[in-house]
């Protein structure tokens, strides 16, 4: 299947740099600490946030004191795809997630600032559609940020892949990844630039990887800018609910 048409369009109508609509919510749930609801496309996921709190169960014993645990735990709703799931967590595919998830995300987390402590975040696939880890990373972020819990930067992810073999896509959907093609996978913070997991679903060739590489990391840096104007405007909307920066009669900034 061609990737890409004669007018450089892929098959959802994209050109092979531009994202898949993003839309996003902070603070769904008022039970959790943190909470985040995120659309890439058709693939939609809910991030919850309980913490930092006092290790419980098994945990007591594995946390470093000299810093947080970070607890990650990735499911997708039996719904979640066109065949009903039959186990929605706990298989293989979703403690391998789960453990990508962790890496990803306390290279974001300040976990010295949180001593003695665990830090839960759940993530649940609502809808399936291509790019399911780098939607729950996105939404885990903005959890994280709703939960005050200290973060160096923004960890986002995105994916690129290539078309008829030489020109580079950028948040693969999933018709675009069932077509068999190599796909690479890349968790990063884009403001320092460093990465935090990379994963390829082939090989590909040297020659390739560096262009599908800055592809993926472009994604990211396009991601940032807008989960952070989400975050802006969720404290502006918050803020301004709430009586921030009203001046009262006597002239005090409230």
């Amino acid at each position: 299947m061609e990737l890409l048409s004669d007018q450089g369009l892929r098959l959802d109508g994209r050109r092979p740099d531009e994202l898949r609509n993003i839309r996003c919510k902070i603070g769904v749930f008022s039970q959790a600490d943190g909470s985040a609801y995120i659309e890439q496309g058709n693939t939609k996921v809910l991030a919850t946030v309980y913490g930092p709190h006092q290790p419980r169960g098994q945990a007591k014993n594995k946390f470093l004191f000299d810093e947080a645990l970070v607890n990650c735990q990735y499911s997708m709703a039996v719904f979640s795809t066109g065949e009903r799931k039959r186990r929605p967590r706990g298989d293989r595919k979703s403690q391998e997630m789960s453990i990508h998830l962790r890496q990803a995300l306390e290279a974001a987390i300040r976990t010295e600032l949180y001593p003695r402590s665990q830090i839960d975040i759940y993530v649940e696939v609502l809808q399936a559609d291509g790019g399911n880890y780098c939607a729950c990373v996105n939404a885990a972020t903005l959890a994280l940020v709703d939960a005050g819990v200290g973060l160096r930067e923004y960890a986002v992810a995105c994916s690129a892949s290539l078309a008829n073999g030489e020109i580079p896509l950028v948040d693969v959907s999933h018709l675009e990844e069932s077509t068999g093609g190599p796909n690479l996978t890349v968790a990063a913070l884009p403001i320092s630039g460093q990465v935090a997991l990379m994963e390829m679903s082939q090989r590909f060739h040297c020659d390739h990887l560096p262009k599908v590489l800055e592809r993926a990391l472009e994604g990211c840096k396009d991601i940032h800018r807008i989960l952070d104007e989400a975050v802006r405007k969720h404290v502006e909307e918050t803020g301004r609910a709430s009586g921030w920066g009203q001046v009262d009669r006597a002239g005090i900034v409230l």
